[in-house]
């Protein structure tokens, strides 16, 4: 057998069938053998053994804010804190500054991820009205992972609320189709119930259940009328849940770490405007419905819809407050905590946080530890304990609404097709991240 350029030496690994022990050599990027590779040359090792090695995790839902400004999160800050917390691939949401709507801005963005990403990326384009006759072409485009849709919560051009614009999008391409499903009606009329000054809590009733349910009822309702799959991110209610485990053959689901982690009202009484997203951190039922979706299969991808803000923007009086939680840096402890208290796998962390991604955008050689597929790998030890410090966090703004939270669980290494860019706290090399290939 020819020599590896790099070989993970005596993990523990997490295979879809169970969890085995073994070595993985590397070559060109690429898993190139699995088992016992002692007798091997490699050109260089990482040492596991007594850590568990996983498919290199997805973070299907985050905004990197760039172009943006800065002070808050760019490419570069946004993916070295992914590496840091053990992610090896996100998918960038089109809602920065110059709202990713054509093919001009998305050759502009995919230019800016050479150098200065840290990991892979895949980049959504959004749905405006005015765009829908290209969308279907904008799909095929190299490194876009979907197209996204706000149909609330959402200003200027990136809001599609109708149901006549939303029909003709969904008839132009194949591929699916991501949705924030919050109904816009509802959030307009709604709005004159309350007033500057509020407690944020009121974030709950303003964006309340049936915002949720509504909007995922005609996103639905559409994806049947037309044929066309949809993908219901940040799912937040028990209703959408249940109703959506009887359209599994059209609609896939995503969940937050923050619906299966936090509730309210305690949230936003200890956080404030720094509990404040949309769709909203809810009652305790609604995140016992998300595990329960989450042990019976009804969820594909977990994801942390990381969306900073300045600290100004998130203490201003609500509803003014910047509505956005960081996560992509926590997203893994936080889980990997749940797995310490028995809430899930291992082996069911992977699914759902690197073959459901994967699986669910069509992403090409993620998702799996399989020989050919991209040697992406995140190492952790399920035994380290450690708190989450604010001095840990890379984006510029500084936050996150896990401070303080013990984690049984860490990451200790994450590997971008062969590249070991974090080992132990530590960012490695130069940014190697690439557009992610897909089907």
């Amino acid at each position: 057998m020819d020599g590896f350029d790099l070989v993970l030496r005596g993990g523990w690994l997490v295979l879809p069938w169970g969890i085995e022990q073994a070595d993985v050599g590397v070559r060109a990027g690429r898993i190139a053998a699995m088992g016992d590779l002692g007798q091997v040359p490699a050109a260089a090792t990482l040492e596991c053994r007594n850590l568990h090695v996983l498919p290199g995790l997805i973070d299907p839902h985050v905004h990197l804010r760039d172009p943006g400004d800065p002070a808050v999160e760019t490419i570069p800050d946004g993916t070295r804190a992914a590496v840091l917390g053990g992610i090896a691939t996100v998918f960038d949401m089109p809602n920065t500054a110059e709202p990713i709507t054509d093919t001009a801005r998305l050759d502009r963005k995919r230019a800016g991820l050479a150098g200065r990403a840290w990991c892979d990326v895949g980049l959504y384009v959004a749905a405006t009205k005015a765009n829908i006759p290209g969308l279907a072409a904008l799909e095929q485009q190299p490194g876009v992972c979907a197209i996204k849709v706000f149909t609330g919560s959402a200003r200027g051009e990136m809001l599609v609320e109708d149901d006549a614009s939303l029909e003709a999008l969904m008839r132009s391409g194949r591929r699916r189709v991501c949705y924030h499903a919050e109904d816009h009606f509802r959030l307009t009329e709604r709005r004159a119930l309350f007033e500057v000054g509020d407690p944020p809590a009121r974030h709950m009733d303003w964006h309340d259940v049936e915002c949720a349910f509504l909007g995922t009822r005609r996103v639905v309702a559409l994806a049947r009328a037309t044929g066309r799959p949809a993908h219901i991110v940040h799912v937040s209610t028990a209703e959408e849940l249940d109703y959506l485990a009887e359209h599994r053959d059209i609609a896939s689901v995503e969940v937050l770490v923050n619906h299966l982690s936090q509730v309210g009202p305690e949230a936003y009484e200890k956080l404030g405007g720094y509990a404040v997203m949309s769709p909203p951190i809810r009652e305790r039922r609604h995140l016992d419905a998300a595990w329960a979706a989450v042990r019976d299969g009804r969820v594909d991808c977990i994801g942390s819809d990381h969306a900073p803000h300045s600290r100004a923007a998130k203490e201003r009086p609500w509803p003014e407050t910047a509505s956005g939680l960081t996560g992509v840096q926590t997203l893994l402890p936080v889980m990997l905590d749940h797995v310490a208290a028995g809430k899930l796998s291992l082996t069911h962390l992977a699914e759902l946080m690197s073959a459901g991604p994967a699986r669910v955008y069509w992403a090409l050689r993620k998702g799996r530890l399989a020989v050919g597929y991209d040697a992406d790998f995140t190492v952790v030890d399920t035994r380290h304990r450690r708190t989450i410090e604010e001095s840990w966090i890379a984006s510029p703004c500084g936050w996150t609404p896990f401070a303080g939270h013990r984690c049984t669980g860490w990451p200790k290494a994450t590997v971008v097709r062969g590249n070991v860019v974090m080992r132990e706290d530590e960012v490695l090399g130069t940014p190697v991240g690439a557009a992610v290939a897909f089907r």
